[in-house]
């Protein structure tokens, strides 16, 4: 009977000595991430008259502003480093009614903006709950400016519509930082912030872009976007 307790305690004090399962943090995993936010382009406004743009806090700057919403996908090899992509849209367009056009004709202009391209993220502090990153981004940027025309009449679809859509297409550098609040050791929330630099092309370049009645891309050259945005994101083992 002493033998077999011995036997026992031993057998219990080997499972207690047993390492740990290791946090998710510390194997490679992939991330899933969604975000929303605000866009701002605080030197492009869409029109003279119309800056500051609108977003549920108001209007940001000078230029434009609006919702954005975006998802990125992360593989994180280790505790510091992470290398993935990312897509972000503008789903609701500031826009402008009373715009102007050729002929005097009363137009609406709105402008939307999609990125897509590829991200790093640095990850230089973790504790037990936060971990702060930084890193860069390098992508596609397209701008849609659509053009209505306020006075067109109701006819079906087959016969036209009362909309034109000029696109500009470009290059997106920039850099980002972020917080991130460890939920769970799957889930997390956080805030990002990034600066980009849109280099499209020049004035002359788009006049071919132009539509029949002059409706013409209104961003050229360099152009700078700030981005603020609320995430939440899952981590998936592999």
């Amino acid at each position: 009977m002493l033998g077999a307790a011995c036997a026992s305690t031993a057998g219990t004090a080997g499972a207690d000595d047993s390492p740990e399962r290791p946090s998710l943090l510390d194997r490679s995993h992939t991330v899933a991430e969604a975000e929303g936010g605000i866009i701002a382009l605080p030197t492009a406004p869409i029109s003279p008259s119309n800056r500051g743009g609108s977003t549920p806090i108001g209007a940001v700057g000078n230029g434009d502003a609006t919702v954005e919403i975006g998802a990125h996908i992360l593989y994180r090899a280790d505790r510091a480093w992470a290398i993935g992509a990312g897509a972000t849209f503008a789903p609701h367009p500031t826009s402008d009614p009373n715009y102007g056009g050729a002929g005097n004709l009363v137009r609406t202009h709105s402008r939307s903006y999609l990125f897509l391209g590829g991200e790093f993220r640095y990850f230089p502090f973790r504790s037990r709950w936060i971990e702060f990153w930084m890193g860069a981004t390098a992508g596609t940027i397209v701008v849609a400016d659509r053009f209505t025309n306020n006075d067109a009449p109701n006819v079906p679809s087959l016969l036209g519509t009362n909309q034109i859509t000029v696109n500009t297409g470009g290059l997106s550098v920039g850099g980002q930082t972020g917080l991130d609040y460890l939920i769970t050791d799957s889930l997390k929330a956080g805030l990002a912030v990034r600066g980009d630099l849109w280099l499209l092309p020049n004035q002359a370049a788009q006049e071919s872009s132009c539509d029949a009645i002059g409706d013409c891309p209104t961003l050229h050259g360099a152009v700078a976007a700030f981005e603020l945005g609320l995430t939440v994101g899952y981590r998936i083992p592999l």
